[in-house]
């Protein structure tokens, strides 16, 4: 059963689309706010490596790097929707440049993601641009490995520590399942540019000022980046249906969160936090998702989740069918202790 009435939502459903498609102004101005500094922040990092900087400087000076760097992820997630530039061709080149800097293949990377918006909070069809959520019964049914390498996946150490290089480095070098021959091409391509330009800032700043400088961004943005998209569906009250009983509205207005988060951290995450909204209407720009919000009351009535409620999702872990909600580790085991 759906837990968003069509009388409720049919009545402004209509006006989101008022606020879809790219427009140039806005688009150009943020590609400045951030390529701009993104390139001048690493420049400074590379620099100061090859200058003999302490070490443990560069690191901290990748945690301001590695913020425009979320950023610029959020512009070229933008291309990937066809929403940040207003022409088709447009928004692929950009994507393609943009991919580069954030590690991430445009063609490969927007086929999965898309299928991540069409399926988000569906049980029946899971693995693919989510984070790994197994259900209380198939956790409790899963043989003792299983349940091992799942604990693993899920220790913040793995999700947020190991992540952004396991992600960056190694996954987005792959080609994802169902991979169809353009997306092997852009990926074959990427892959070939990433490795002249690594070899060729190698040669320019010596190949430890390099990694020393692209890791710490990488790392720091990666993190900030890999704990948005968790916090974006993983909270208590999320949703996740099967079958018929699945509905693209309750996946994007219950099981997509609304993330509240200081000014300047919300402009850093490109307005990201308000994941309901891009749910509801991917083709909705970055630069135009607190305008639709603000616009529309029926989309400021959902709870927000501050960053202090945030840390509490870490140890949300299982999707109990039976209550709908998250639960942790412990309270499953809580739950099957008999009582003292």
């Amino acid at each position: 059963m759906s837990l968003i009435h069509e009388a409720d939502r049919l009545p402004w459903m209509d006006r989101v689309k008022d606020f879809e498609g790219g427009a140039w102004q806005p688009a150009l101005i943020q590609i400045a706010d951030t390529l701009l500094p993104y390139l001048a922040c690493l420049t400074l990092l590379l620099y100061g490596a090859k200058a003999g900087l302490p070490w443990w400087i560069v690191i901290l000076g990748g945690i301001p790097t590695g913020g425009f760097l979320v950023r610029t992820f959020i512009l070229f997630h933008d291309c990937c929707h066809g929403s940040f530039l207003p022409n088709r061709k447009a928004n692929e080149a950009l994507g393609f440049v943009l991919g580069l800097l954030c590690f991430t293949p445009f063609a490969d990377w927007r086929r999965s993601h898309g299928i991540h918006h069409r399926t988000t909070g569906l049980l029946d069809d899971r693995g693919m641009g989510d984070v790994w959520t197994m259900t209380v019964e198939e956790f409790q049914a899963a043989p003792s490995a299983m349940r091992f390498i799942y604990r693993f996946y899920r220790n913040p150490v793995t999700l947020f520590v190991l992540g952004p290089f396991f992600i960056f480095l190694l996954v987005n070098r792959l080609p994802s399942k169902g991979a169809g021959k353009r997306q092997l091409r852009d990926l074959a391509m990427h892959n070939v540019l990433l490795v002249a330009i690594g070899f060729t800032l190698c040669l320019l700043f010596g190949p430890g000022p390099f990694f020393l400088a692209q890791l710490s961004a990488l790392f720091f943005g990666g993190f900030a980046g890999i704990w948005m998209f968790y916090v974006q569906h993983q909270f208590d009250s999320t949703y996740w249906a099967r079958g018929a009983q699945w509905s693209f509205l309750d996946a994007a207005l219950v099981g997509s969160s609304w993330y509240s988060l200081p000014p300047p951290l919300q402009w850093f995450t490109g307005n990201i936090g308000f994941h309901h909204v891009h749910h509801l209407s991917p083709r909705i720009p970055n630069y135009r998702l607190e305008e639709c919000l603000r616009s529309i009351p029926e989309l400021g009535r959902k709870e927000k989740i501050g960053i202090i409620k945030s840390l509490g999702t870490i140890s949300m872990k299982l999707w109990d069918e039976k209550s709908g909600k998250l639960l942790s580790f412990r309270s499953l085991r809580d739950r099957a202790s008999p009582p003292m």
